[in-house]
C-alpha cells in the first residue's frame, strides 16, 4: 500500500493519518556548502560539518553567513571523508534525565514492590527493557529544579519511615521519597547505565553534599558508609558524575555568575574522591544564549571544574506562555520547530568559542543535560507534569540534535535528553500498566551505531526546503566509523512534501554493501497511542544501491535513516 502525505486544513490543523497514493521526488532550489575556515565548520549546524546549504566566510573574526542556490534539479550529495576521522563521539551525548516531576519517576521507573505490574525491587521491567535496547550511556537524578529542594537523607532507610515533602517546583504534589538514592543506583545497576547525580545548592549545604558523595563512593570505617551499610547496601556504588547544582540561574537559586562561581568553588571542593571513585564535576552551566555566564564560570572557576552544562529546548513558537500543541500543528509550526532547533549549533559554538579562551585543550566537557522539545501539556493533565505526545516531528529534532552534537564532539561530550518518560521530549509513555515507545525512542535506537564511534567528516549539497521567507536544508547527515571498522551514515530529510534522491560518495573507503533502516509516516504529526503503539516505527529502507564506489538511495519525504556500510 502505498502512502499520501497529508496537508493541513484550511484552518492549519492536521488531520488524521490516513492511506493514499505516494509522493513525487521532485527537487528545486538546490544549494551548496563549503567549510573554508574550522572556526565556520563548528559555528554552522549543518551535518557532520555542515548540514549542507550555506557557504561560510570568516570576517573580522566572526562567522559570515550567505545562501548560494540555483535552480538546477538534481540529488543531493554527501561527501565522507572516511579517511580524517579525529574526534570520537562519546556514547554520553545519548545520555538520559529522569526529574522528580510528574509521571516520570512514579509510574514510569517506580511502581513499588506490591504493584500487580512486574517489577524487580519496584522498578517496572516492561520499561528496563526498553531502556536496555538503547544502550543507555549515562542517567541524570533527581533534577532538574527538583535537585534544589531535595535533601537526600529524606530518601533512604525504611520507605514507611521517610518523611514526605512537596514538590513545589512542579504540580505541588506530595513527593513520599520512596524512590531514593537505593532505588536509582539499583536502577542504574539493572540498565547497566552510569548514574550523573545533581546535588542541591540552592537549599542544602555543603555538609550535606559532602556526606552524600561519602555515602554513595566510599568503603571506609565512616560514619557515612556505615550508615549506607545499615541501610542494605555494603560495598560503595561507582558514581563517576557529579553536577553542583542546576539551573543556579534560575530555579536553582537565582543567583549571579559571579556568586555562582564562587559556590561552586566552594561545595565542589567538598564533593571528595573516595577509594578508587572519581567524581567528574560539573558545574551548572548558562541558559541557552547567556554567554555572560559561561565567561564569568570559566574565568574564576574552569580550572575546578571537568563539565560545564548548557540547557536549550526547542519551542515551536518562541513564546514559552503559549509553546503550541504537539500533535495539532501547521506546516509552519514544523519548518519553525526545525529552525528553532538548529539555534542548538550557534549556542554550542558560541559558548564554546569562550571556552576556547579559557580552556584551549578543551579539558573541560560542554555537557547539554537538559534539551529537547517543549509544548503545551496534553489537554486535561496537570499543568506541573509536563506530559506531552511525541511525533514524528520530535523524531526529525532528536536527529538533527545528535548531528550537531557530532559535528561538535571535540567540546561536547555528554547530552541528557529531557526527560526519559511521560515527560517532555520522552522515550516512553505509560498509562498504568500500558507502556509505548516514542519516534524519538527510535531515533535513539537507530543512532546507537554512532556511541563511541569516530566522526568523519562529511559536505553535504542539497535541495533547500522553503516555506514563505525561511528556508532550511532539505538534507541533514553524520557519519562515523565504529570502533570494529564499521561505516555509518545517518541522514534526515526536513521536508514533509518531498522525497530526497541521495548519493553518497567517499574518500578513503570503497563501500561494498549498504543496508539501511527508515523512520517515516504519512502525516507530519504521526505519533504511538496505547491502542495503536506501532504506527511510527522504523522498517527497512528500499532502494539502497551500491554502485562505482558510491551509494544511491531515495529518501522519503520527513524521515530518518541509518545506513550501514561495508
Amino acid at each position: 500500500m502505498k502512502t499520501q502525505h497529508l496537508r493541513p486544513a484550511q484552518d492549519g490543523r492536521l488531520p488524521e493519518p490516513t492511506c493514499g497514493t505516494a509522493f513525487a521526488p521532485a527537487l528545486a532550489g538546490r544549494c551548496r556548502w563549503r567549510a573554508r575556515f574550522p572556526l565556520a565548520v563548528a559555528a554552522f549546524p549543518c551535518g557532520v560539518l555542515a548540514l549542507g546549504i550555506l557557504s561560510v566566510a570568516l570576517t573580522n573574526g566572526r562567522v559570515g553567513v550567505g545562501a548560494q542556490a540555483t535552480d538546477a534539479p538534481g540529488p543531493a550529495t554527501v561527501i565522507v571523508r572516511a579517511d580524517q576521522g579525529r574526534h570520537t563521539i562519546h556514547r554520553n551525548i545519548y545520555g538520559h534525565f529522569a526529574e522528580h516531576l510528574g509521571r516520570c519517576i512514579y509510574e514510569g521507573i517506580w511502581v513499588g514492590e506490591d504493584s500487580p505490574i512486574p517489577n524487580v525491587r519496584g522498578i517496572r521491567q516492561d520499561v528496563v527493557s526498553a531502556l536496555k535496547r538503547l544502550n543507555l550511556p549515562v542517567l541524570r537524578w533527581p533534577g532538574g529544579c527538583f535537585a534544589d529542594e531535595y535533601h537526600w537523607k529524606d530518601g533512604i532507610g525504611p520507605r514507611a519511615q521517610r518523611p514526605a515533602m512537596i514538590n513545589t517546583h512542579w504540580g505541588g504534589v506530595t513527593e513520599n521519597n520512596h524512590f531514593g538514592t537505593h532505588e536509582f543506583l539499583d536502577l542504574c545497576e539493572q540498565l547497566g547505565t552510569e548514574p550523573y547525580i545533581c546535588g542541591n545548592v540552592g537549599s542544602g549545604t555543603v555538609q550535606e553534599m559532602m556526606d552524600w558523595v561519602e555515602y554513595m563512593t566510599a568503603d571506609a570505617d565512616s560514619p557515612m558508609a556505615n550508615l549506607r551499610r545499615q541501610n542494605g547496601r555494603d560495598r560503595p556504588w561507582r558514581v563517576r558524575y557529579f553536577g553542583v547544582g542546576n539551573e543556579s540561574w534560575g530555579c536553582g537559586g537565582n543567583m549571579r555568575p559571579e556568586y555562582y562561581a564562587d559556590e561552586y568553588r566552594r561545595y565542589s571542593t567538598f564533593v571528595k574522591n573516595y577509594g578508587t571513585n572519581r567524581i567528574y564535576r560539573i558545574a551548572c552551566g548558562a541558559n541557552s544564549a547567556d554567554y555572560n555566564w559561561t565567561e564569568v564560570l570559566m574565568r574564576e572557576a574552569g580550572r575546578r571544574m571537568n563539565g560545564l552544562s548548557l540547557h536549550y529546548y526547542t519551542i515551536a513558537t518562541g513564546n514559552w506562555s503559549r509553546k503550541g500543541s504537539a500533535t495539532v500543528f501547521t506546516e509552519a509550526d514544523w519548518h519553525a520547530t526545525l529552525r528553532r532547533t538548529l539555534t542548538m549549533d550557534e549556542l554550542i559554538a558560541k559558548h564554546g568559542a569562550i571556552m576556547d579562551r579559557f580552556d584551549p585543550d578543551k579539558r573541560v566537557s560542554m555537557i547539554v543535560d537538559e534539551w529537547g522539545t517543549w509544548y503545551d501539556v496534553e489537554p486535561g493533565t496537570n499543568p506541573g507534569f509536563l506530559y506531552q505526545q511525541n511525533t514524528l516531528r520530535d523524531a526529525l529534532v532528536a536527529a538533527l540534535n545528535f548531528h550537531i552534537f557530532h559535528n561538535h564532539s571535540d567540546r561536547v561530550r555528554m547530552a541528557n535528553i529531557a526527560q526519559t518518560i511521560n515527560v517532555l521530549q520522552s522515550m516512553i509513555l505509560t498509562d498504568k500498566e500500558r507502556m509505548l515507545v516514542t519516534p524519538t525512542y527510535h531515533v535513539f535506537e537507530m543512532y546507537k551505531v554512532h556511541h563511541d564511534a569516530t566522526q568523519l567528516p562529511a559536505e553535504v549539497a542539497c535541495a533547500q526546503y522553503r516555506l514563505g521567507d525561511h528556508a532550511l536544508p532539505q538534507v541533514s547527515a553524520s557519519a562515523s566509523r565504529a570502533p570494529a571498522g564499521a561505516l555509518h551514515l545517518s541522514v534526515a530529510n526536513l521536508d514533509p512534501n518531498r522525497a530526497a534522491p541521495l548519493v553518497c560518495q567517499f574518500e578513503g573507503f570503497t563501500p561494498k554493501r549498504a543496508a539501511g533502516r527508515v523512520l517515516t509516516a504519512s502525516v507530519m504529526n504521526a505519533h504511538n497511542t496505547f491502542d495503536q503503539p506501532r504506527q511510527v516505527e522504523p522498517r527497512a529502507l528500499e532502494g539502497v544501491a551500491v554502485a562505482d564506489g558510491k551509494v544511491q538511495v531515495t529518501l522519503p519525504p520527513m524521515s530518518v535513516a541509518v545506513l550501514a556500510l561495508e
